[in-house]
């Protein structure tokens, strides 16, 4: 058994688990860009340990860039309002683009990057999704090309995600204790 954080109710994904989804993801990826001009765009903060890791599973030439946007909304939940908070450092037009998530949950905010970055005039416009939120009863405002995996509608931890910006740094995802957050 994986030893984990005490805060940590149950583990979800195991290190082991997370290589194999992000293994194959990135040959995928790799086939549907196989000679396109790809750009992996990373959500700061909770993307970069995903990114880091797909990037490297994915054999096709690539490039690399980050933005951060902030939510607002009450609480846990975002409104779906945004604001870029860093933007791309390069141009994406006619560029084959490809947003990596670690979580999809409403979609909201995403939707909205989406929207944005189209005005941009990409080749194309897709998502890749570590981690996919099954809510019942909600759709998602974004439907992701690649998802590596479905997850609870639990409050998840690690591997990138975060509570008051720790647990990003654990190895593995799991279900953060509920007396942790309440």
């Amino acid at each position: 058994m994986e030893s984990t954080h005490p805060d940590v109710e149950r583990v979800l994904f195991s290190e082991a688990d997370i290589k194999e989804i992000v293994g194959r993801m990135g040959a995928e990826i790799s086939r549907d860009y196989a000679g396109k001009d790809l750009v992996l765009i990373a959500v700061l903060r909770g993307a970069v340990v995903f990114m880091g890791d797909l990037m490297r599973a994915i054999t096709c030439p690539l490039a690399i860039d980050f933005m951060a946007v902030s939510s607002y909304g009450e609480g846990a939940k975002s409104s779906g309002v945004v604001r870029i908070v860093k933007d791309l450092d390069m141009d994406i037009k006619g560029r084959d683009v490809l947003i990596v998530e670690d979580i999809l949950d409403s979609g909201l905010t995403l939707n909205y990057l989406m929207k944005s970055l189209s005005h941009r005039k990409p080749a194309s416009l897709e998502v890749a999704a570590f981690l996919w939120k099954d809510v019942e009863g909600r759709e998602t405002a974004v439907e992701p090309k690649y998802v590596g995996a479905h997850c609870p509608d639990e409050f998840v931890v690690g591997y990138g995600l975060d509570f008051a910006e720790r647990y990003r740094n654990l190895p593995q995802v799991g279900v953060l204790k509920p007396e942790v957050y309440s």
